[in-house]
């Protein structure tokens, strides 16, 4: 049988007999790529509760009054608060190893039986005995080919040199980066060059049909972009140049990683006419390299910022001349005394200082604005980020919503970090990596993670940890060493990819693939969207 995957409570309705109460419509997602609908009262999530005990948060019963019109609470703050706190208690029994066992909670969340009777049946009922399950919406069928890509970077050519990529893990590979330069053209790293004809030969000679596309800008390679775009001469010049590295060393495409139009990102010159100049730019882009190569671009969870410095309502246009585009759902919260998640799924407790900034969001947002869900990636860090804390649980944010930067600070770096080596003596000391980013390699090779033998990973070396329900993401603590890392792990890895999967993205790509256990977390992406490794 299949196992409940998680849920949502977003809507409820209302019921007058036999006397007016409320209706809350959970929406249940299971593993077998199906959803269904059922209907429960607040007394029955009582009982529930009753049967299974456990200390989970559940949300206090108020008094309702029932001299009001039920139609009138739709959208009554009372009525929003119970709905998440019931979400809340219920994919806290999701995560319960022991709980999301008990008959008593798998019996609450099944639809009911088919009635027998041929008589009409009301809404309700219709969704509580399950006649509206289906699979999710906007599903590709079974023959749609689910995209794994990473980036690679230039800099982590020494350590993972092209000839050792296993090819057969990836459809795309993005080389990251050159950078535009202040004639409109295009800048190398040294070293760089030499190293994008070695990835490109390695992957043509290894057999996999690996895409290889060329990575533009990242968050230290953006100054330029602004005038770059900023005439009809300079894109054509731009474009020219792009081109001719295309066909230079055999290409696939381009990404255009811009951070961010119309935004300092890393205290970078912007305009106004960023979003509308960067649309011109797509244009004449698509014509040179033709229909087959890959435009796709780097953005947020947020869609490109307008004229009038709000994220743009339709970008039905853009997405005519784009392949795909890249959310980067990272970075949301970096280190702080009090940390939040650095790659959220959702914000299913409704607590977030950044409800935008999360996965479920960014696939709102992008397909409100009119992109095609099969042209969206999900992105999915391979690092996390160590903070100076005694902290035993996530927060939102320590930044005050007034001040709050409107995108996240460093996405796609052109610097690594480098965490203790094993020689160290100490493990698990993770005080030389306070406010900075750490690969998934570096926390096991500080001792601060440790392979089990069924492939996941278990705290070490005096670190506890938990799981944060409200993101979906994994944390470590010791309070001895006032440590806290946020991070992805295998399974906040798995819950993403089956949700872009379930989602009908067109797949996952990681930043950066240097930063794996080998290739542990890519094969987990590989066996949710492709059933293999």
């Amino acid at each position: 049988m299949s196992s409940v995957e998680s849920v949502s409570i977003s809507m409820h309705t209302t019921c007058s007999t036999p006397h007016p109460h409320i209706l809350y419509i959970i929406k249940v997602f299971r593993d077998d790529n199906t959803i269904h609908e059922v209907i429960k009262r607040y007394s029955e999530f009582v009982e529930l509760r009753e049967q299974l005990g456990g200390s989970f948060p559940f949300p206090p019963k108020r008094s309702v009054s029932c001299a009001i019109v039920p139609a009138t609470w739709v959208d009554d703050g009372l009525i929003q608060e119970r709905k998440a706190g019931l979400q809340m208690y219920l994919t806290a029994i999701i995560h319960d190893l022991a709980l999301n066992k008990r008959r008593e909670f798998i019996d609450f969340l099944s639809p009911a039986v088919e009635m027998d009777d041929k008589r009409p049946r009301s809404g309700h009922e219709m969704i509580s005995n399950g006649a509206f399950a289906s699979k999710v919406a906007n599903e590709p069928d079974s023959s749609t080919k689910y995209i794994a890509a990473s980036y690679y970077p230039s800099w982590s050519s020494d350590s993972f040199p092209p000839h050792t990529i296993d090819f057969s893990k990836f459809d795309v590979l993005f080389f990251a980066f050159v950078t535009p330069n202040g004639v409109a053209g295009i800048s190398w790293d040294d070293g760089s060059q030499d190293t994008l004809k070695k990835l490109v030969s390695s992957a043509h000679g290894s057999g996999s049909a690996t895409k290889i596309v060329l990575s533009v800008g990242g968050w230290g390679g953006s100054h330029w972009y602004s005038q770059a775009m900023s005439t009809s001469t300079n894109r054509t010049k731009l474009v020219n140049n792009l081109v001719e590295v295309v066909k230079s060393y055999g290409l696939d495409g381009i990404d255009i990683d811009w951070e961010y139009p119309n935004a300092p990102g890393a205290g970078n010159p912007h305009s106004s006419a960023d979003a509308a100049n960067f649309l011109e730019f797509l244009k004449s882009l698509r014509k040179e390299l033709g229909p087959s190569r890959i435009i796709s671009a780097a953005v947020t969870q947020l869609t490109w910022l307008g004229e009038n410095g709000s994220p743009l309502k339709d970008v039905s246009e853009y997405a005519k001349y784009m392949t795909y585009v890249n959310v980067m759902n990272y970075d949301v919260f970096s280190s702080s005394s009090h940390p939040g998640p650095n790659a959220p799924l959702g914000d299913s407790c409704g607590t977030s200082t950044q409800p935008q900034a999360n996965a479920v969001a960014a696939l709102s947002q992008w397909t409100k604005a009119g992109m095609p869900v099969s042209k969206i990636l999900l992105g999915l860090p391979l690092y996390g980020y160590v903070s100076k804390s005694t902290d035993k649980k996530l927060t939102g944010s320590s930044i005050p919503t007034s001040i709050k930067p409107r995108f996240p600070a460093g996405m796609h770096r052109r610097t690594t970090t480098k965490g203790p080596t094993k020689t160290e003596p100490a493990r698990g000391d993770l005080s030389s990596m306070w406010g900075q980013q750490i690969s998934f390699a570096e926390l096991i090779t500080a001792g601060a993670l440790v392979k089990n033998p069924d492939g996941t990973y278990g705290a070490a070396n005096g670190y506890t940890m938990d799981w944060d329900n409200c993101s979906d993401t994994p944390f470590i603590y010791n309070t001895e060493r006032t440590t806290v890392v946020t991070y992805d792990d295998t399974y906040s890895i798995e819950s993403k990819t089956k949700f872009a999967k379930k989602s009908g993205m067109a797949g996952c790509f990681t930043w950066s693939m240097d930063q794996d256990d080998g290739v542990a977390l890519h094969d987990v992406i590989l066996a949710n969207l492709k059933g293999r490794v």
